[in-house]
């Protein structure tokens, strides 16, 4: 039932990003690991039906704006956003930080919802932006929530990297901390992920009390401290979540 012509499709769309804005037709089919005459038929498709758009100039092809349309839909069909979106904007309101909501996706955090601070930031994520579980706060929180041998499935299953010069990749260390987070009702990360971007979360739960979302809020360090995060941050983030997870389970 497996349709590898969707496969390589999806993989086409999927290989376009901030690094590759404009690919020829060579580069997509290196890229996706298909032949180039494979590419051809497929790009053809996703042009006339237009998700791709071809420079008459360059001939080089990037993404058009209708593949923004399924990114919409999922939006607009995710009771769980919706059920979150009024406790993050309080929660933005109080902290004047920037407060996101993500859900899993194989190894990493999604981004689905997100209400920015009016001042200046560290670092922007799009909606729709991926971040390794095992080195930021939301996906330690999100760990936290699920039995303990789908953490170590999860861990065994990510790539390990030095993202920054304070990235945990030990093992061991990096389970300890997702139970000291379950035990807190709240995971930390201090610049593991991004230097100058301290940020703690907390697990959404649904109504049989399993992990399916995480909201997080982003601390520079330019105007926080270690311990105001864990004292004042840490109880906030705790509270939206709760109050997220009580939404849902009566939703």
């Amino acid at each position: 039932m497996f349709n590898q012509s969707v496969e390589k499709g999806l993989a086409i769309l999927a290989a376009f990003g901030s690094r590759n804005r404009f690919m020829s037709l060579g580069q997509i089919a290196e890229t996706v690991g298909i032949t180039r005459s494979s590419a051809q038929r497929i790009v053809f498709t996703l042009e006339t039906l237009g998700y791709v758009a071809k420079d008459p100039y360059t001939r080089r092809y990037e993404l058009a704006n209708k593949v923004m349309e399924i990114g919409c839909n999922y939006v607009a069909a995710n009771t769980l956003i919706d059920s979150a979106n009024p406790f993050l904007s309080a929660m933005n309101s109080n902290c004047d930080e920037t407060v996101s909501l993500t859900e899993p996706c194989g190894t990493n955090m999604v981004y689905v919802a997100s209400f920015t601070s009016r001042k200046p930031i560290v670092a922007h994520m799009a909606i729709g932006s991926r971040m390794p579980m095992y080195c930021t706060s939301a996906g330690r929180a999100y760990l936290a929530g699920l039995p303990d041998n789908e953490i170590h499935a999860l861990l065994r299953a990510s790539e390990f990297k030095s993202l920054t010069p304070l990235t945990m990749t030990d093992f061991d260390k990096i389970f300890a901390h997702i139970i000291e987070g379950r035990t807190r009702g709240f995971s930390i990360n201090f610049e593991e992920y991004m230097l100058g971007h301290m940020n703690v979360g907390s697990p959404v739960f649904n109504k049989d009390g399993r992990a399916i979302a995480a909201v997080h809020v982003m601390a520079p360090s330019s105007r926080w401290t270690r311990d105001e995060v864990i004292a004042k941050l840490g109880p906030m983030v705790r509270e939206c979540a709760g109050a997220i997870t009580n939404a849902v389970r009566t939703h």
